[in-house]
């Protein structure tokens, strides 16, 4: 019986209908109702050409460095993604005499592109269903500890198979619709990737926060790098100075002609995380426990953060990257809270809840194991556990140098050194990275967010050294961190640190790592058995929502795997007015020209000369007559998206999308095609910065655009 019910779950997945614009569908099993749904709103290109021949546009498509998503552009190994993909990139090759993240940056040779630490791009290869195998090794009766062994010894063992055929290849297996399915995508990853050209921060960021989730946009969002691989394979090699740019077997066309009102458009790339099918109990857990707590211990962070930044251009650099990352769900979240209530998402998915409890009742499907009082009860148990884990991390975790070592050093995170058979002599060290945060910032921001977090969260959820603050210090944060950093060995330049030594167990930094690791354990101990109930109900739930509704479509929630969205340039109504699809030239300048209200709109007296142009040339709209910047779409958008190629229907490259808009805040959890647009740059905007402000002539040559 449960053999059949999962093979009659694949099915429905196989098989279901496609409704326009919404949808993040995997290739390797694209339904057939779905393509010929793009073909008659305007995709021209075969089935096989998205995912099987040999030229796919998949073939073309890559995750970018794990975060975001990019695009191949030429025969030697160009790539286009945002420039907020390319931020770190570009912030780490910045010092205060040659600012990139300012004023932009070009490689007139291959010589002058720069390398950078940690970063790839990664092709998919193919994509396999491996759910039946998975099935009759048992795992849908295993815990979910223990079906991860399952997993990792398969991903294992295909990996081993796969690295005989191509060393270079590797296997990675992720779950989707909320476990019921397992697919394992082969991976081919090339880790010598350089940055090409970067435009100034001006254009790059331009609007800022203020304008980030908003329409109307004019942001030009796009960064480029080149992918390098081994001289003699034409394969993936780690960063050398003999490799050579990366000849693909194919590319992405790029099209000069633009599109119009109702034209067809796809993306393709690596959405991160939706979760559409979770219940009305785990939205309101992350309306009130998550969002709300995120929103609130940011604000406190990036107020100080921004006053610092704001006084030295050294620190600017520094912190840049991470204080857009951090506001940028700091927004989202705070318009997903707004949108889950505006639109009434708790009632809708109560409602179907009802319908789902109505459906088992009538059918028996999952009886004694899908029940939704108890999925009520499990999140009721584990709401404030859960509200202070949020507090804990946007508090103390990757927030500032000195937490970060703190519990790094007492989590086994940290190399030791020195004998192995003597205790004593063993230490380790932290390499000196002073050149990527500020004290003085970091310093402030821990005592901000120390009192903010006492002030927040209950007294049983306050770690020890609270006790220390206020024996010690009477109660003064600043004293108490001014003090970590003073006296701290974990904060000693250079320092070698001896755990088997009294005075590591003395040391108040060390004691507050301790104290944190303690909490994190009594946090995730309060969650554990209810998480475990919760993540079996969750999954139950998507299965009988599959069968209840086995006539709709249903594609998996996005975990950062290759997805397909496909929708019309579109407006929408924006304040009960026409939004307009697309923005120009003139827009930008009037914005510009308003620096003294807002200073996010500032640009270098060159831009403004730039956008006060008569004629752009070939750059200009043949249908509008006027330069085009960014445009709508309805196509299906989260984050990791960011970078992901938008093309027409001939499978020609039109943009690369970077934002939604404010009023999609909550497709994450409930699409609403209505309101749900993807903001994307013009292909044409981005190949119009490179030639006039960058004069790139190489760069333009080698994409040779239509």
């Amino acid at each position: 019986m449960k053999k059949k019910f999962f093979v009659s779950i694949l099915m429905m997945l196989a098989v279901a209908g496609a409704k326009a614009d919404e949808g993040m569908w995997t290739l390797m099993n694209l339904p057939q109702a779905v393509y010929e749904q793009m073909v008659a709103e305007g995709f021209s290109l075969s089935y096989d050409d998205l995912y099987k021949s040999p030229d796919a546009i998949k073939n073309y498509v890559v995750n970018f460095s794990g975060y975001c998503s990019g695009v191949v552009v030429s025969p030697n190994g160009l790539v286009f993604t945002n420039h907020h993909c390319g931020f770190e990139s570009i912030r780490s090759h910045s010092t205060v005499e040659h600012d990139y993240m300012l004023n932009g940056f070009f490689a007139k040779s291959y010589e002058e592109e720069l390398p950078n630490k940690d970063m790839f791009v990664a092709f998919m290869r193919e994509e396999i269903d491996v759910t039946p195998k998975l099935m009759a090794l048992g795992i849908d009766d295993m815990e979910r500890m223990d079906a991860e062994v399952l997993i990792d010894s398969l991903e294992q063992a295909m990996n081993d198979s796969v690295k005989k055929i191509d060393k270079t290849l590797s296997v990675e297996i992720k779950p989707f619709y909320e476990r019921n399915a397992y697919y394992a995508t082969v991976n081919q990853i090339f880790g010598d990737l350089r940055l090409v050209f970067a435009i100034p921060k001006s254009m790059g960021k331009f609007g800022g926060e203020t304008d980030n989730w908003m329409w109307p946009r004019q942001t030009c969002d796009f960064s480029v790098f080149r992918i390098y691989a081994d001289p003699e394979t034409n394969g993936p090699a780690e960063y050398s100075e003999r490799n050579v740019p990366y000849h693909p077997a194919s590319w992405a066309p790029v099209s000069m002609q633009g599109y119009k009102d109702g034209d067809f458009s796809m993306t393709l790339g690596y959405p991160g995380s939706t979760s559409r099918y979770l219940s009305s109990f785990g939205i309101r857990e992350m309306r009130d426990a998550e969002n709300s707590t995120r929103v609130q211990v940011r604000g406190v962070k990036q107020e100080v953060m921004k006053r610092h930044m704001d006084a030295s251009e050294a620190v600017r650099i520094k912190y840049d990257s991470k204080y857009a990352q951090s506001s940028n769900y700091w927004k989202n979240s705070m318009g997903m809270n707004k949108c889950i209530d505006s639109i009434g998402i708790i009632r809708h998915k109560e409602e179907t809840e009802a319908k789902i409890r109505k459906f088992q009742q009538e059918t028996g499907f999952l009886k004694d194991k899908l029940n939704l009082d108890k999925m009520k009860e499990c999140y009721a148990q584990r709401f404030d556990a859960d509200r202070a884990w949020m507090y804990f991390t946007e508090t103390f975790w990757r927030t500032n140098e000195l937490t970060s070592r703190a519990l790094a050093a007492n989590m086994g995170m940290v190399e030791l050194k020195g004998p192995e058979d003597n205790l004593k002599k063993q230490y380790f060290e932290f390499p000196d990275n002073s050149e990527e945060w500020d004290e003085a910032l970091d310093k402030e921001v821990l005592a901000v967010l120390l009192k903010n977090y006492r002030e927040h969260v209950d007294a049983k959820y306050l770690p020890e050294f609270f006790q220390t603050i206020d024996r010690k210090f009477k109660g003064n944060y600043k004293a108490y961190v001014d003090h970590l950093f003073k006296k701290s060995l974990l904060m000693k330049k250079g320092a070698k640190i001896y755990p088997a030594k009294k005075s590591f167990q003395k040391d108040l930094g060390v004691q507050m790592g301790i104290d944190l690791a303690t909490l994190m354990g009594q946090l995730r101990g309060e969650m554990s058995e209810s998480s475990v109930e919760i993540d079996k109900q969750e999954k139950y739930l998507c299965a009988a929502k599959l069968r209840m509704e086995e006539d709709l479509p249903h594609y998996s929630d996005a975990n950062f795997s290759m997805r397909m969205s496909y929708g019309q340039v579109k407006e929408y109504l924006l304040g009960g007015k026409p939004s307009g699809w697309y923005t120009t030239a003139e827009s930008l300048l009037e914005k510009m020209k308003r620096v003294n209200e807002n200073e996010e709109y500032f640009a270098e007296p060159i831009m403004h000369e730039l956008f006060s142009q008569k004629d752009y040339g070939k750059y200009t709209d043949p249908r509008t007559g006027k330069f085009q910047l960014c445009f709508l779409t309805t196509n299906d958008i989260t984050g990791g998206n960011s970078g992901s190629p938008m093309f027409n229907g001939k499978g020609e490259l039109i943009g690369l999308a970077f934002d939604g808009n404010w009023d999609s805040l909550s497709s994450d959890i409930n699409f609403d095609s209505r309101l749900a647009r993807c903001i994307g740059v013009d292909i044409r905007y981005v190949l119009f910065m490179m030639d006039q402000w960058g004069h790139a002539d190489r760069l333009i040559r080698e994409i040779s655009p239509r």
